[in-house]
């Protein structure tokens, strides 16, 4: 059996339900989707599309660091949008992240996402 170690960094908003930011099995490290939070007040930044992809993933990346993992150790993304107009920004910014690894990745898109947020962003990595 391998081990499971919760992840829980105070450098991502906490969770806003019954979740766990990560949970580490063996060398696989599955993140929680992170929405647009300010991980020091807890509330959703201002900004359009671009601005909070950007805060998603430097959320999505304080979790991974917490686990022990980087960007270049995801290898699945799921990302939702409320808006698939919103596309072509948010993927801009996401290749700035992951656009040297390229992890598998797939894209719906939703009708709401908790708090308001445009887009949601969840990962597997394997260190």
């Amino acid at each position: 059996m391998k081990a499971e170690h919760i992840v829980l960094t105070p450098h991502a908003p906490a969770p806003v339900g019954p979740y766990s930011q990560a949970v580490q099995v063996g060398r696989a490290l599955f993140c929680s989707g992170q929405i647009p939070l300010d991980p020091e007040t807890g509330e959703m930044i201002e900004g359009d599309i671009a601005a909070q992809t950007e805060r998603v993933i430097e959320n999505l990346g304080a979790v991974l660091c917490a686990g022990g993992c980087h960007f270049a150790d995801v290898v699945k993304t799921t990302v939702y949008l409320v808006d698939m107009n919103d596309f072509a920004a948010m993927n801009a910014v996401y290749d700035r992240y992951f656009g040297a690894t390229k992890p598998t990745r797939s894209t719906v898109a939703v009708a709401a996402l908790p708090k308001g947020a445009r887009v949601e962003i969840d990962c597997i990595a394997y260190e």
